[in-house]
């Protein structure tokens, strides 16, 4: 299973846990991606959002904030 089959608990869980991440976010709601950026947040795990150009500025900034410097955005 690949991790774009996972679900939005697991990716967290994942990332809360340590487990840095590369996440295709395109299906993947702005709320998804928050829970995901703040679980990382909490261990210090990095998460890689790819496929974020289309998504607008305010969206960025509050999964940004979620994650506290632990994760960067790719287009």
């Amino acid at each position: 299973m690949s991790l774009s089959m996972k679900t939005t608990d697991e990716l967290a869980k994942i990332a809360a846990a340590g487990g840095g991440l590369v996440v295709e976010a395109g299906r993947r709601t702005t709320d998804e991606l928050i829970r995901i950026a703040a679980g990382a947040k909490h261990s210090g795990a990095t998460v890689v959002f790819r496929n974020m150009a289309v998504r607008k500025t305010d969206a960025l900034i509050k999964i940004a904030a979620a994650g506290k410097g632990k994760v960067i955005f790719e287009s």
